[in-house]
């Protein structure tokens, strides 16, 4: 079963080349040699890179990060265990381009379900049938309050359409703490933006693949690893300027160099393009600054523990907490019955998620203990090792992925992706308006670049 299932229910001038070698601009080439840079050697970046390569354009990739993959990133921190600090699943299996690209490299996929799980109060007592049927209640409830006011002007925030239903539960009861973990547990961990940010009448407009939640056993590495094959790629190049105004685009990286190309792929995340990390010359349309402006960068932050031993139910996938305090490691994933390890995977999500990465792991790791010896005990082992995120704070991501933010439409992201004179293309799962915040909507996004480039010769 899906989350959102789940939710419903319940130096130098370069010239582009292969070789990185030096050369002039190519204004009058023919299509076939056409030079193609891409920003960016995510998912989106390397989908439109190795499509265009295979169309005969020459391709050469420029990635900010000493490593490819952006919001993909497979942790080898612990050698028999790859961790996706990133993206970790494929949503939803039927048709996703990702099931394709799995399929293709024999990457071994394993499903999680929110049928595996077992909810907890905030006294870490497991929910009665009478609380799970109340929490079933509020579910239905806050969903019913949330697809009325889509069908209402103006747009409102997802907090404020349930502020009757919290103001009717009472402060501080555990009505009011079941109805804020829907908040946090269904929607703000799955959109990574907070409630009273996301829009009511947008924040769940993306369409979905059927079929299961599946993760990869090796990690998502194996799918960015296999696009990324015979490709032209530079690490290490933080671009700063992307100058468009003449025949051909010159991007400058940090350090001065240059490269100039006739057609230039950017997939910066959303979070990179709001902090204006890039100068663009000239500067942006206007409808595509209002995007920019209108859309939001969501967080959802990681935390991994390893534990000497299982002290939870090993076959059980999700752990959930109605918590006293909203937000605070109320989402837990369990990699024993799918991968055989003893190993928890918390998650802090929106404020919660942005407010934590000023956190010191030791802290982080505390916090995280607390939750856990209120559900099993002062007894229970410490981890053995942790591994933590914080996307929020990363220069070259600026946030986990986009989200529909109150005063943002689905033209937002049409005018975000809009391609710009035939020379300037954009790609990045914010730019999809039937998918996004999703990895298969940063490989369609990709395809969709892809195409539009080859269709301006």
């Amino acid at each position: 079963m899906q989350r959102r299932e789940w939710l419903q229910g319940i130096g130098g001038s370069l010239a582009l080349s292969a070789c990185g070698g030096g050369g002039s601009d190519a204004t009058a080439a023919e299509p076939s040699k056409r030079r193609v840079l891409v920003i960016g050697a995510g998912l989106a970046g390397l989908t439109a890179a190795r499509e265009l390569q295979r169309q005969g354009r020459e391709v050469l990739v420029l990635e900010a990060r000493d490593r490819i993959g952006g919001r993909i990133w497979t942790s080898q921190q612990w050698p028999d265990l790859p961790l996706d600090l990133g993206a970790s699943w494929i949503h939803g299996t039927r048709g996703n381009p990702l099931t394709a690209l799995a399929e293709g490299v024999q990457a071994q996929r394993v499903s999680t379900s929110y049928e595996r799980s077992i909810a907890f109060d905030s006294e870490g007592e497991e929910l009665t049938a009478a609380q799970t049927a109340r929490l079933e209640l509020f579910r239905e409830q806050l969903n019913a309050a949330l697809k009325a006011a889509q069908k209402l002007d103006p747009d409102r925030s997802v907090m404020d359409v349930a502020g009757p239903l919290l103001a009717a539960a009472g402060k501080g009861t555990q009505d009011e703490r079941m109805l804020r973990f829907l908040l946090s547990g269904s929607i703000e961990q799955e959109y990574a933006g907070s409630a009273a940010q996301l829009s009511a009448h947008w924040f769940d407009s993306a369409e979905e693949f059927e079929g299961e939640d599946v993760v990869f056993a090796q990690g998502f590495r194996v799918i960015t690893d296999a696009l990324a094959q015979g490709l032209s790629i530079r690490t290490g190049q933080v671009v700063q300027q992307i100058d468009w105004q003449g025949a051909s685009v010159r991007v400058r990286v940090q350090g001065g160099a240059e490269f100039t190309a006739d057609q230039v792929v950017v997939t910066l995340p959303l979070g990179v393009l709001q902090a204006g990390s890039v100068r663009f010359v000239p500067e942006l349309p206007a409808p595509k600054r209002a995007a920019i402006a209108a859309l939001g960068m969501g967080v959802l932050n990681k935390c991994y523990l390893r534990f000497p031993r299982v002290f939870w139910d090993a076959q059980v996938d999700w752990l959930e907490v109605v918590a006293e305090r909203p937000g605070e490691w109320t989402e837990w994933l369990s990699l024993q019955r799918a991968l055989n390890k003893p190993v928890l995977l918390g998650f802090n999500a929106a404020d919660r998620g942005r407010a934590i990465e000023g956190l010191s792991d030791a802290q982080i790791v505390a916090s995280a203990m607390d939750t856990l010896r209120n559900l099993y005990g002062d007894r229970i082992p410490e981890p053995e090792s942790a591994q933590i995120t914080r996307w929020a704070s990363d220069p070259f991501a600026r946030g986990a992925y986009s989200f529909a933010a109150l005063g943002s439409t689905p033209q937002s992201r049409r005018d975000l992706g809009s391609a710009l004179n035939g020379r300037l293309f954009f790609a990045g799962e914010a730019t999809g308006v039937e998918h996004f915040g999703t990895a298969h909507a940063a490989v369609i996004s990709g395809q969709r670049a892809a195409r539009e480039v080859l269709a301006h010769v």
